[in-house]
């Protein structure tokens, strides 16, 4: 791999890792915004009902947020360890 793809590597990961870093944090938000939107949709919902579609709305963007930071950190320091070696 040349230096330049390395380069490269490393702005993807980084924009990875920021996108699940927004996920993570912002994940009750969005979890929140999208029961809302379901109850406007439907209708209306029972509180119960409503208490877990937002949980699990939640959860979800938890999960992928979790992912995708793991994965853009993970890409992130294996392009630099390769940036390294290539130097030396």
């Amino acid at each position: 791999m040349t230096k330049n793809k390395l380069k490269g590597l490393v702005s993807l990961g980084s924009v990875i890792t920021a996108i699940g870093f927004i996920l993570l944090f912002f994940s009750v938000d969005i979890g929140l915004s999208l029961a809302e939107y379901r109850i406007v949709t439907q209708g209306g919902m029972d509180t119960s009902k409503y208490l877990i579609v937002i949980e699990g709305y939640t959860n979800n963007f938890l999960a992928a947020g979790s992912i995708l930071f793991g994965i853009g950190i993970s890409t992130i320091i294996f392009a630099y360890y390769k940036i390294l070696n290539i130097n030396e």
